[in-house]
């Protein structure tokens, strides 16, 4: 019966470490990251087609324990030499449910 009450504790408190989230990664013990979420405002042209630069910048958790990186629209316009955007997109890569989590913001623009 201990073994069993040991499992499901552990299986509760580490559940939160397997979530899917759409935005930047976040840590119990560290989080220090800017990122594009359903509230982020982006600029966005009218063109047909999207500019020829392309800029990305990522943030990294592991564990769900710490996270770190800047995932935003200005770092990534920044990075690409990007002064107007057509398209912003969003990538994500999760090892075994979040053991290791990164996830970029990736725009196009002139």
């Amino acid at each position: 019966m201990k073994k069993f009450a040991a499992a499901l504790a552990f299986a509760t408190l580490s559940s939160g470490c397997a979530m899917v989230s759409a935005g930047p990664p976040t840590g119990i013990f560290y989080t220090g990251v800017k990122g594009v979420g359903p509230s982020t405002t982006a600029e966005v042209t009218d063109g047909v087609r999207p500019g020829p630069k392309q800029g990305q910048t990522c943030a990294t958790g592991i564990l769900g324990l710490a996270a770190w990186g800047d995932m935003s629209v200005d770092t990534a316009k920044k990075t690409g030499g990007i002064t107007r955007v057509d398209t912003t997109d969003f990538s994500s890569m999760r090892i075994l449910g979040g053991v290791y989590v990164k996830n970029c913001t990736i725009i196009t623009g002139e």
